[in-house]
């Protein structure tokens, strides 16, 4: 190990390699400063190669070792110092038993298999914190909140399940704006306590003296450790902990443990079911209609509790029931008190200094969504786990086999390690195998952590996906099975515009229907805008490239045959009816669409929106068309007739296929291709300007239209738009579309390489999805310093809230598994998007070493890759394509290449 040893004083950070000569070096703290943009200056002063920092202050918190006080705010040193030196930071002080590679080895265990946060933080800062330590199973999100917490500017308790949309109307500019929410369902994780006579307990700064709120990635587990000090002067340690089951997917558990430290009296502990919620997680949404719930019953027998609801307009029935376990206290009085709304427990009991007491809480949540007989009746016969200690267990055994086939470990970025983690549990917190099989539900852009986006799916499902089916293709199946079930929606949705086949809408809740808005709230104006959004009607070649994509990799021909072709099929015939003949072209057109950009809607001074030949859109089509006239070819013949005969998809259709996939129309200045038809005619944008005016210009579309303008004026762009297809299909597919479009590539390198730096140069990066897809498409030109920057933004994105506030609404759920789809398949450089895999890795400089596991039709990889070496294991004979070369595979025997 060679380890940099750093004392903290007030002002400086002073430092050595050697722990005799300390003074060595002095860094001074500048105070105007973060503490974290310190560090950063702190490391570019450092010289030397070092691999574990060692601070030397004694120890001055209880609950972490390494927490000091800059600027008077207290902060957690060691995990600052870890997010930016990405090596594991501990004490002197652990190294009294022990040695320095044991405790740095011991170090790195725990901090890439936690996501810690130390003290209390407000408003949306805490709020984001809440969404990265939600827990979840797929059926149920619960925000990671203190128990002790009610609805505030500074927490925000809410519990989600998968499925339970509700609208309402609003009046807005005269108009009744109706709006579908994922509902935030009665809060049943509060507990609180009160000591003798005092009132209950609230979460309040000046009486938490230190505050520890862990998410154990490895066990699902969260912990909330608090040490408190009263106005009384009365101290205690209370740990909470929560626990979604997996398995059992209705449940979840908490674990309310309370010790007084200095004082013996009496303690009364309360629990409540509150189904007074509303809808408030989202700022711009608060004036608008909220409250979802119609509370029908409470039921109280023994210590069990029922909490019957139904949501106001989808009529969805809803059933919590709650047992409460104090089995080690002896003498305790437990008795209720229910309100309209509000179901409350009571336990009080006599207490001892020193002594700890268990309170234990089960919940579980029924819908009649996934319940088809009588909620009623299946609720009153409900049982629960044994204790508390059983179901933690469970939870271990059962994120064990996840981690099993999920894990995607690197070696030599401890931040890196500890967020793709975070990621991988994420995903699987909002949607898994277990659950989804019995629900008719996909997954929301934020998952079950908050309400941003209201709760809906979009196209991200595209980069939840390819997450999802390299671990658990059924689970992609299930996913898939809700826009099959809204394909009927779908095709009424573009009836209504006057089209043939599937239109599925920018943005689905229960039914399948569009959920866009007509108006936008600008958060700089506080005006409301029109919104054209639901013009991106390549949210349905998502979906068909979603379903590419899972039968590439399963083969599946059951699903092909029932649901997967005539989804295809019936898009096809929407962009069929989309694709319009220009006899002085001869060339197809699509009007009227939005591209992935979104800045644009429309052009300049036109009223109506939407815009012409998007290239993104044209060549996905061109690509759609393609893949079904290859499954016209080659799927059994008794499905082509089936699903041809049931989408009356009839020769007229495959002939207009054809000739629109060879003939639809883009626009190019020299060997840039252009965005949209008319992209070349805007303006250039003054980016600078902006940049010296607001810093942070990656709403640019907001900024403008704060000055009276627009984007649709300029060439500036939210995200990857025009070269997006390079990211969902293989570079030689693409030059193959191009081809068969009659715009071939002569020079591909010249061509990749000047679209990229044109386009990138003009985009603000407003999604945070924009880096992961830049970073992918700049590691093809070798670029590789500016794709690791965009790579670690987006993979830091939520961790560090870059967007401004906007993890508070929930995580970003495609970025993170668009991150982990890099790490596997471009740095990793395992490429599933074929008949077979091409591996040709790609190794971030500073890592040692990525493993993983894969699926891949039917086949189980595992991957070990190094700077200049990969390892293969498969449980089957197979072939895959190493660098350009046939390379078989037998079964069980390890193979170790050189690159």
């Amino acid at each position: 190990m060679k380890p940099l040893y750093l004392k903290i004083t007030e002002h400086h950070l002073v430092y050595s390699n050697d722990i005799n000569t300390l003074d060595e070096g002095s860094f001074e703290l500048d105070s105007k400063l973060k503490l974290k943009q310190n560090f950063h200056n702190f490391k570019e002063n450092i010289s030397d190669s070092i691999n574990v920092i060692v601070i030397m202050n004694s120890p001055q918190a209880v609950l972490k070792k390494n927490v000091f006080r800059y600027n008077n705010e207290v902060f957690d040193f060691g995990d600052e110092l870890e997010n930016i030196f990405h090596i594991p930071v501990i004490n002197y002080a652990d190294l009294e038993n022990s040695d320095l590679n044991t405790i740095a080895e011991k170090e790195i265990n725990y901090s890439t298999w936690h996501l810690d946060y130390y003290g209390i933080s407000h408003k949306k800062r805490q709020y984001g914190q809440e969404s990265m330590q939600t827990i979840g199973n797929g059926f149920l999100g619960l925000r990671g909140t203190y128990l002790e917490a009610k609805a505030s500017v500074d927490n925000y308790p809410a519990t989600y399940v998968a499925g339970v949309f509700n609208q309402l109307a609003t009046p807005v500019n005269n108009r009744n704006v109706i709006n579908e929410d994922l509902v935030n369902l009665p809060n049943a994780q509060y507990l609180s306590f009160k000591v003798d006579d005092g009132d209950f307990f609230k979460i309040d700064q000046k009486s938490i003296q230190e505050s520890l709120r862990s998410l154990n990635l490895k066990s699902g587990i969260l912990t909330i450790t608090n040490l408190i000090k009263l106005d009384d002067g009365k101290e205690l340690k209370v740990i909470a902990k929560k626990i979604a089951d997996l398995k059992n997917y209705h449940n979840y558990y908490l674990q309310y443990k309370i010790q007084p430290l200095n004082f013996s009296g009496k303690i009364s502990v309360i629990s409540q079911t509150d189904g007074s919620v509303i809808n408030s997680n989202v700022d711009r949404y608060k004036n608008l209609a909220k409250k979802h719930l119609s509370i029908d019953n409470i039921i109280n027998e023994n210590e069990e509790t029922t909490l019957l609801a139904h949501t106001s307009q989808s009529k969805i029935k809803l059933a919590i029931k709650t047992n409460l376990r104090f089995p080690q206290i002896t003498d305790a009085k437990y008795s209720i008190n229910n309100t309209d709304e509000i179901a409350s427990q009571f336990v009080e009991f006599s207490v001892s200094q020193g002594q700890t007491y268990t309170i234990e809480k089960d919940v579980a949540i029924f819908t009649s969504l996934e319940i088809k007989s009588a909620i009623e009746q299946v609720v009153n016969k409900y049982h629960f786990p044994s204790n508390f200690d059983f179901n933690r267990q469970q939870s271990l055994d059962n994120w064990q086999q996840v981690w099993n086939k999920e894990d995607v470990t690197v070696i030599g970025d401890i931040t890196a390690q500890k967020l793709l983690r975070l990621n991988s549990y994420s995903m699987t917190s909002a949607a898994q195998s277990n659950a989804n099989k019995d629900l008719d539900a996909s997954v929301g852009s934020r998952g079950l952590t908050g309400e941003g986006y209201r709760g809906h799916i979009f196209w991200d499902e595209l980069f939840d996906m390819n997450f999802y089916i390299l671990h658990a293709p059924q689970l992609v199946k299930s996913l898939l099975m809700y826009r099959y079930n809204r394909l009927g929606a779908a095709m009424d949705y573009a009836s209504d515009d006057d089209y043939n086949g599937a239109m599925y809408p920018w943005q689905s809740g229960m039914y399948g229907d569009e959920q866009s808005q007509e108006v936008h709230l600008n958060p700089l104006t506080k005006k409301w805008d029109p919104d054209n959004s639901r013009k991106q009607r390549h949210v349905s070649l998502a979906i068909a490239y979603n379903i590419w994509n899972y039968y590439n990799l399963t083969e599946n021909e059951e699903f092909m045959k029932k649901y997967g072709l005539e989804m295809l099929l019936q898009i096809a015939k929407f962009w069929i009816d989309m694709s319009k003949y220009d006899e002085k072209t001869a060339k197809y057109s699509i009007e009227n669409v939005m591209g992935p950009d979104e800045f644009h809607e429309g052009y300049p001074k036109k009223d109506d929106g939407g815009l012409k030949n998007n290239a993104y859109t044209n060549i996905m089509v061109s690509w759609l068309f393609k893949q079904i006239t290859k499954m016209l070819h080659t799927q059994p013949i008794d499905s082509i007739k089936d699903n041809l005969e049931r989408t009356d998809f009839n020769p007229d259709y495959l002939e207009k296929m054809n000739s629109i996939r060879h003939n639809l129309k883009l626009d190019f200045q020299d060997d840039i291709l252009g965005q949209f038809e008319g992209y070349f005619d805007l303006k250039e944008l003054d980016f600078d300007k902006y940049r010296q005016q607001y810093g942070n210009i990656s709403r640019m579309d907001r900024i403008l239209k704060a000055h009276n303008d627009s984007p649709d004026n300029y060439k500036v762009a939210k995200q990857a738009d025009t070269l997006m297809a390079l990211f969902n299909i293989r570079e030689s597919d693409f030059l193959d579309i191009m081809k068969d479009l009659n715009y071939p590539i002569t020079n591909p390198n010249k061509f990749i390489s000047d679209n990229i730096q044109y386009y990138i140069q003009r985009t603000t990066h407003g999604s945070t999805l924009s880096r992961i897809v830049y970073s992918m498409l700049l590691l093809k030109i070798s670029d590789d310093k500016q794709a690791w920057k965009l790579f670690y933004e987006a993979l830091t994105s939520d961790y560090y809230d870059i967007q401004g506030g906007t993890t508070a609404e929930g995580i970003h759920l495609g970025v993170m598994g668009a991150t982990l789809n890099v790490v596997t398949s471009y740095f990793a450089g395992v490429d599933y998007r074929g008949n077979q895999l091409e591996i040709n890795p790609h190794m971030p400089k500073h890592w040692k070493e990525i493993t993983f596991k894969m699926l891949f039709k039917g086949v189980q990889f595992s991957f070990k890759i190094t700077k200049d070496t990969i390892t293969i294991v498969t449980d089957k004979d197979t072939e895959v394509q190493f660098i350009g070369k046939d390379l078989p595979l037998t079964a069980n025997q390890e193979i170790e290449l050189t690159y």
